[in-house]
Formats: structure tokens, C-alpha cells, sequence
């Protein structure tokens, strides 16, 4: 037998190359698959291309295949004749349709056929597929398919997975009467069949069918096509018994090769014979609709996270979540059995999709399902969480007891737990001071400096302060917990008894608390300026000279550069994205700090610092707004200045203990670092900052022995790169839901297009009173952007490493955020008149656009649209949206 034919029943020799069709069938010989017999000519039987080559076989060869036909028998002696292209029907490409086929080929014709084939190979319509999927022109030639004949009463194609809905649990049946030929030239509507994963036929569509294909060998294709009947053209092609048996025929192939397959089928005599298999190609981009749904929003934790996350900072933020709200159920009253019953939820209560970290909240609705009272206060929780769009239904209904006895025992749950509340509630402030000397404990300075330490002791450190502080962060989450109580319910008190409808009034008796450390920054930067002011060549340097000049200059100004370091000493860590370890603090880079005491001081040197009295003088008028509107209700009153006083109390503990939040962050921060440099050292990272791109377990379990990887090196530069792929592709939208594996198939976008705000003005939630009429600049990213002094700086969400560049602003727009953000506490400190909550303004304003804003009613119009100019970096380009 010559070494370029294959039959069916032939061991495969190694390295053969049998192409798409044959090779699979080759493949399936193995099982109890019905196939008709086949053979397979090799590509290397062939001249190597068709240009001046005349068509030969190697010597012998064409005996053998017709004597290889003859062995094969077949429907009255006729044959099918396929390309088997190399790259033919793969997971990537299936070619469908771009070779020759012949049907009923005699057999005094195969050798005409089998030639015909393989020049279709090097067809312009092949050449032209090639070029348009990046696919070598190299390797044209194709192998050739004979296989016996099947003369079909019933014909098609059936997937096993559905290629269009993606439902990977739905087998699709297509069917035509006669050869599936018709069905795969488009010249007749088939039948389809939609089969479950348990058989049954879940929906049938039969169509009208006019025409049908049947044996003509005499004619060129071996086809002849012939009017149905209208009384036949009715009926269905096949039973729902053998669309059954095609299905399970198409799902038993899938389960050999591993993955869904796209199969042609016959049926003849009752027998259904499977006649080619392939990979299905369109199922990649495509989410299964059955799996199970996830909803992912951004909206509250990109105040935190925004951007592109290191897979450390992610690691580190994903388990401190799973360890603080399994201890947050335990607070609320759960159960230890519930806790331990539901334990797959504290690890996904957030994820991390194209480099983002976003909220599960799924898992957010099932953390609160547990919580006594979900089913009689559902809305107050949603309230709670800041979400702004209910649950679906169908995970609604998952999360709400049914039945009136239900409710009645979640109710009975919530009194038990009410008591527990008011226990929590009592015992706060002495909570919150031994959780002080614990946290002051564990962030001593370390007998041995970090710079000195063993990457053992660094990785033992870590792990002092996991067990003091990370997975023991009881006092700030009850007191949050307590806080967004009392702030709600003050705000609608301040609502429904003071008519406060804006919520200025609530905005106005929150603010001046003092002892609020949040302000305390922008009391140091005032001190700073006032001992700057006098010198205006001071002024210029801070404003544009470099680092090394700076630090030349400082020694010549002893108590600025004294109260320069004291700042650097307690909020050092405070910076942009300071919750990202990755993040550059002011210890690494003081500059922007710097800068804005230079602004500050060139804006308000003249004139004067900013009214620091301004958040008394607003508290105080605001007191006695609520003095007039109670004055007769002694009750109410009573009511209302006992959940104000609890309300202050609570935010103003709220933001302190984030800045202990910040401490904690800094000090693994630094840890993190420190390991990066021992591996560098080591040579196992290129660079001591790629110890970000490692997970808090990899870092550690490398130095602890528990590591499922060693070779950290690769493992970072790949990570690296994947991410830097993240940062320089589209972000995923801020809301979107996934269904079944949240990385395959999903497109991370939200199904409602992102609305444009129109119209001449805005509304948001007024921060700090005042009224401005000035040009805007639309910054996204402050690193790469600069404000000029008296804009109004417009941002989608501000941290405490924007506030360097509210010294030069004018005013200040947030899309994000809230009266408790800390951009509106630190506006209102510094007298900058502010609004945040305006949804859509990064994209309604545009920079140079001249702006009014009221940072009383929170409302902002646009005065005269920008004049073209070109952006700096992180700006939004004049004229355009970003």
C-alpha cells in the first residue's frame, strides 16, 4: 500500500498529516461511532503547488485508490469525495464551504474528482479566506476524503451546543429531506430541533421546504434537485425520536474530543450514519444564557480601586472582605451554622474582571439575605449598600423567603438581632479604644527595621498583622455599620420635619464635628502656607522647581521644613489610590504635595488663606433652621438631636479610623516592598516592584514553603504583561452582568448603553457653598494633568491624593461620591465651593467650557461652550467627550 493513502482501519504512521475532516474521523475509528467507511489521500501525493504543475500521482498510487474504492463497497458503488485541508474544520477556522466536494462520484470518475479537490485548494476564493484571517498561504495543499456513499432519506447538520444562543446545554438539529447538500448551499429552509441536556425536544421549528437534493452521478456535482410536494414540503424531516438520536449522536462526538462539535449526519434505511466532525468555531465570544448570572458595579468601590489592580493589591483586599463580613454576619446575629452554611460567599465579595476590581453583587445580596429582617426591610439595606438598581427576579427570588410564616420568622429574627444592635451600639466607643491600642501595638515600630529584616521575618510580620489587625477589623465595621444608620435616618428626618429637600440642611449640620482628622491635612497645608507666603521666590520654586531643588532650598527654611516633615510623618501614605499597595506615596514622590502648598499659597497669598470658619458659621445657621421648624415639637426635636449627635459621632469616627486604615495599608505597603527587593536581590524578579504582580499567597507561600510556583521571575512578567494589555485596552463598563464562567464568553459590558447627559445644566448634591463662574478642566488621571490656579476642576471621583490639586481650583465637580466623601469634608475645610453625585459630568463638560456652579443647591450650567485647544494628559480633549 503506498504511504499517501490511509484507510480507515490503517495505524496512523507519525507525523502524518490527514487535515481537518479525515483526521477526525481517523480519530473516532477507535469507537462504536456509525461512520461510513472511508479513506484518505495525503497532501504529499500531490505536486506542491498548482503553478506549472502538471497533476500526478506517485507511481502506483492511482491503482491503489481505486482499488482502495472498490474495498470500501459503498450505496451501489458510488463515493463522496472531500478536501481534508490541514488547517480544514479546526478550532479556529472551519473553511465550511470554501473547498469542492462531489456526492455520488462513480467510480470511473474518482481520480477526475479526486484532482478536482485538490485544485480547489488554490482557488482564488481560498487565497482570499486565507488572506482575511491572517492564515500562510504556505499550506494549500489539502488531502482528499473518499468515503463510502450514504444515499439519505433525511439529511443535516446538528451542533452539539447551541452556535448562535450559546447554550451550551441545547443540542441544535437541522434537517431537510433528501441530501444535507440542500441545507448546506442555503437552497432549502430546514428543520430545527432544540434537544435538552435530558433528551427531550425543548422547542421544534419545522419549515416549508420546496425543494430537495437527490442522487444524479451523471450530473457534474453528483446532485439533481427536484420540488417537494407542498403536502410533503409540510412535514417535518424527521421524527422527534431520531432528532433525539442525532442530538445524543452530536453530543457523544463532543465527549470524545472534549470539547462541542459541529457534525454532519444521514439518515437511510433508519440508520443514522455520522459522516464528518468538527470543532465549533462561534462559541468562543458567546456566554452560556443558562449559566448562572453574576452582577458586577463599580460604583462604590472605584472610590477605592479605580483603574488597573495589581494582582497583590487584589489578593490583599479579597481577603481582608472575606475575613471582615464573615465577621460582620457573626455581629449582626447570624447563626455560626449560617455562617459556616454560606462560607462560599465571603471569598467572592469581590472580583476582578480586565485588571478592575468590581463588587460580586450577587454575593452583596446574599451577605445582606442573611441578616435578620432582609425580607421586611429590603430597601432600607439596598439603601444602606448605595445601590442604585434592584436585584432580578430570578435572584430575588432565591434570596427572599416565600410564605407569610417566613417573613413572620425573619421579623421575630430581627428583634433578636435589634437587641444585639443596641448592644453593639452602647459598647462602640469602648470598642473603638481597644481597638486603638491593639492597632497601635501591632504598628509599633518593629524591633528590627523593615529595610534589616530576613524575608522570613517580613513574611512572619505580615502575618502579626493579619492576626492583630487584618482579619480583627471589628470596631470600624460595626461603627460604618452604625454610621450609614444614623445618616440615613437623619437625612430623612432633616426631609420629612425641616423640608430639607436638596439635603443641604443635612450637609450643612454634619459638617464642623472637629476632632475629624480628614480636615487636618488642609489645616497643616494653611501652616505651611503662612510661613511661605512672604517669600514669593520661595513661592515660584514649591510651584515649578524640580525635587533636588526643593530639597536644596529646605535647610534655609528650618520651621517649613519642620513642619514639612511632620506632615510627611503622619500622612506620608496618604496619596492617590492609596488603598493600591502599588501606589507611589508622598514618601516616594513629596512633589505633589509640594506643588499644591506653592498653589495654595500663589492663589492666596495676597487675599488671605481660605474662610476656615466657614463650616462653623454653616453648622450654626443650619441648627437653627431645625430650631424654627421644631420649635413646638419637644418630641421630635428630642428625637432629632439625639440621631444627629450619633450621627456626627459616627462619621466623624468613620473617617479617623479610615486614616488608621491608611497606616495599616502603608506599613504592608512598605513590607511588600522590602520582600520585592529580597527577591531581586535573589534574582528571582527582574525588578523589586514586580512583587505587585503576585498574590499576597504566592509572595509568601515562596518564602513559607507552601508556593504551588517557584519561578516567581516568569511568573511576574507575565502577569505584567497581561496587565499592561489591561491598562491599554478598553475598561469594562461600570455595571454589567456575567453568566456561567465569568471569563468565558462575557463581553464585561453593560447591556444599556452609557447616556451622555444633555441639556445646559446638571444637578448634583451641594458640598460647600458658593457660587463660581469659571473655566473647566476635566481631569481623569491627576498624575498626568496640571489645573490652572482658579478652575473649576471636574473629576469622575476624587481620593486623598487629588485633594493636592484642590489648592488651585476654584471649585470642584465630582460624578462620584457623596456628603461623607472625603473630597466634600476637605472642600468644605478649605472654603472650595463643591458638588459631587453629578452623574455623567466627565463626559458633559469638557475643558475650557465656562461654568456657573452652586455648591448650594448643587446645581452647575454651562455658561459658553470651550474654545479648541489641545489637552494635557489625563484631560478630556476640549470639544469632545471622553
Amino acid at each position: 500500500m503506498p504511504t499517501h493513502l490511509i484507510r480507515h482501519h490503517d495505524r496512523i504512521p507519525p507525523g502524518a498529516h490527514l487535515g481537518g475532516k479525515a483526521g477526525a474521523l481517523a480519530r473516532l475509528g477507535g469507537t462504536t461511532l456509525p461512520i461510513p467507511e472511508w479513506f484518505v489521500i495525503l497532501p504529499g501525493a500531490f505536486p506542491p503547488s498548482r503553478d506549472g504543475a502538471e497533476f500526478r500521482l506517485e507511481a502506483g498510487l492511482g491503482d491503489a485508490i481505486l482499488a482502495a474504492a472498490q474495498g470500501l463497497g459503498g450505496e451501489a458503488g458510488f463515493f463522496a469525495v472531500r478536501s481534508s485541508a490541514v488547517d480544514e474544520d479546526g478550532a479556529e477556522h472551519s473553511f465550511a464551504g470554501q473547498l469542492d466536494s462531489f456526492l455520488f462520484v462513480p467510480i470511473d470518475r474518482l481520480l477526475e474528482k479526486v484532482e478536482a479537490v485538490w485544485r480547489s485548494g488554490f482557488s482564488e476564493r481560498i487565497l482570499a479566506y486565507r488572506r482575511e484571517r491572517g492564515l500562510p498561504e504556505t499550506s494549500l495543499a489539502t488531502a482528499v476524503l473518499v468515503q463510502c456513499m450514504v444515499e439519505a432519506d433525511s439529511a443535516g447538520v446538528a451542533f452539539s451546543a447551541d452556535p448562535v444562543g450559546g447554550h451550551r446545554g441545547h443540542a441544535i438539529v437541522s434537517a431537510v429531506f433528501g441530501l444535507g447538500s440542500s441545507l448546506v448551499s442555503g437552497e432549502c429552509n430546514a428543520d430545527t430541533f432544540t434537544v435538552g441536556r435530558d433528551g427531550r425536544v425543548l422547542h421544534r421549528a419545522i419549515a416549508r421546504k420546496t425543494t430537495v437534493h437527490l442522487a444524479a452521478p451523471n450530473s457534474a456535482d453528483g446532485i439533481a434537485v427536484q420540488p417537494l410536494p407542498p403536502t410533503k414540503g409540510s412535514l417535518p424531516a424527521l421524527t422527534d425520536e431520531h432528532a433525539q438520536t442525532v442530538a445524543a449522536l452530536a453530543r457523544s462526538t463532543a465527549r470524545f474530543f472534549g470539547r462541542p462539535q459541529d457534525i454532519e449526519w444521514a439518515l437511510s434505511g433508519g440508520k443514522i450514519w455520522l459522516l464528518q466532525s468538527r470543532p465549533i468555531t462561534s462559541l468562543g465570544p458567546l456566554a452560556d444564557p443558562d449559566g448562572e448570572l453574576t452582577l458586577w458595579d463599580n460604583a462604590n468601590i472605584a472610590e477605592s480601586y479605580s483603574g488597573v489592580t495589581t494582582p497583590l493589591t487584589f489578593s490583599f483586599a479579597r481577603s481582608i472582605y472575606e475575613a471582615v463580613y464573615r465577621e460582620f454576619a457573626r455581629l449582626m446575629g447570624v447563626s455560626e451554622r449560617t455562617v459556616e452554611a454560606n462560607r462560599d460567599l465571603f471569598p467572592r465579595m469581590l472580583g476582578l474582571i480586565r485588571g478592575q476590581v468590581f463588587y460580586n453583587l450577587i454575593s452583596w445580596y446574599r451577605l445582606l439575605a442573611l441578616l435578620p429582617g432582609f425580607s421586611v426591610n429590603r430597601g432600607f439595606m439596598e439603601q444602606m449598600m448605595g445601590v442604585k438598581e434592584g436585584l432580578p427576579p430570578e435572584v430575588l427570588a432565591k434570596l427572599v423567603p416565600a410564605g407569610r410564616w417566613a417573613k413572620l420568622r425573619d421579623a421575630l429574627a430581627l428583634t433578636g438581632a435589634t437587641l444585639g444592635l443596641v448592644r453593639n451600639h452602647l459598647t462602640l466607643p469602648g470598642q473603638i479604644t481597644r481597638f486603638y491600642v491593639r492597632l497601635n501595638e501591632a504598628l509599633s515600630p518593629p524591633a528590627v527595621a523593615l529595610e534589616e529584616q530576613r524575608p522570613d521575618e517580613l513574611a512572619a510580620h505580615y502575618r502579626d498583622l493579619e492576626r492583630q489587625l487584618l482579619l480583627k477589623w471589628d470596631a470600624p465595621l460595626v461603627n460604618d455599620f452604625f454610621a450609614m444608620i444614623f445618616y440615613g435616618v437623619a437625612k430623612k428626618l432633616t426631609a420629612r420635619w425641616c423640608d430639607d429637600r436638596d439635603g443641604s440642611l443635612q450637609n450643612d449640620l454634619l459638617c464642623g464635628e472637629g476632632g475629624m482628622i480628614s480636615a487636618e491635612p488642609a489645616q497643616r497645608v494653611r501652616e505651611l502656607v503662612a510661613l511661605l507666603t512672604p517669600d514669593e521666590t520661595a513661592t515660584a520654586l514649591l510651584c515649578t522647581g524640580t525635587r533636588a531643588e526643593i530639597e536644596r532650598w529646605l535647610p534655609s527654611a528650618p520651621e517649613f521644613a519642620a513642619r514639612y516633615q511632620a506632615y510627611l510623618d503622619k500622612f506620608g501614605d496618604r496619596c492617590l489610590e492609596e488603598l493600591k499597595l502599588e501606589s507611589l506615596t508622598l514618601h516616594d514622590d513629596p512633589m505633589p504635595l509640594l506643588v499644591s502648598i506653592g498653589q495654595y499659597a500663589r492663589r492666596f497669598g495676597s487675599a488671605g488663606a481660605a474662610d476656615t470658619g466657614l463650616e462653623k458659621r454653616l453648622r450654626a445657621d443650619a441648627e437653627k433652621r431645625v430650631a424654627v421648624a421644631l420649635e413646638k415639637r419637644h418630641l421630635r426635636r428630642w428625637v432629632f438631636t439625639w440621631v444627629l449627635k450619633h450621627a456626627r459621632a459616627r462619621v466623624r469616627d468613620r473617617e479617623n479610623l479610615r486614616f488608621e486604615r491608611t497606616r495599616l495599608f502603608g506599613r504592608v505597603r512598605r513590607l511588600f516592598l522590602e520582600l520585592g527587593k529580597r527577591f531581586h536581590a535573589e534574582g528571582r524578579l527582574e525588578d523589586p516592584r514586580d512583587i505587585f504582580y503576585l498574590s499576597v499567597e504566592e509572595a509568601l507561600g515562596f518564602v513559607e514553603g507552601t508556593a504551588v510556583s517557584a519561578n516567581l521571575r516568569d511568573l511576574a512578567v507575565l502577569r505584567r504583561k497581561e496587565f499592561d494589555g489591561y491598562r491599554a485596552g478598553p475598561p469594562p463598563s461600570n455595571r454589567f452582568s456575567t453568566r456561567g464562567a465569568v471569563h468565558l464568553g462575557n463581553a464585561f459590558r453593560s447591556a444599556q448603553p452609557a447616556v451622555v447627559p444633555t441639556g445646559d445644566s446638571l444637578q448634583g448634591i451641594g458640598c460647600c457653598p458658593g457660587v463660581v463662574r469659571a473655566r473647566a478642566r476635566v481631569i481623569l488621571d491627576p498624575r498626568t494633568a496640571a489645573i490652572e490656579p482658579g478652575e473649576i476642576l471636574v473629576a469622575p471621583r476624587t481620593d486623598p491624593g487629588w485633594i493636592m490639586l484642590f489648592p488651585s481650583a476654584a471649585g470642584v465637580l465630582v460624578e462620584h461620591g457623596s456628603l461623607l466623601s472625603h473630597s466634600a469634608i476637605v472642600a468644605r475645610e478649605m472654603g472650595i465651593p463643591a458638588i459631587v453625585s453629578i452623574e455623567g459630568i466627565t463626559q458633559w463638560a469638557r475643558t475650557g467650557d465656562l461654568l456657573e456652579m452652586d455648591g448650594t443647591t448643587g446645581v452647575v450650567r454651562r455658561v459658553e461652550d470651550a474654545p479648541r485647544a489641545t489637552p494635557a494628559a489625563g484631560e478630556h480633549p476640549p470639544g469632545s467627550a471622553a
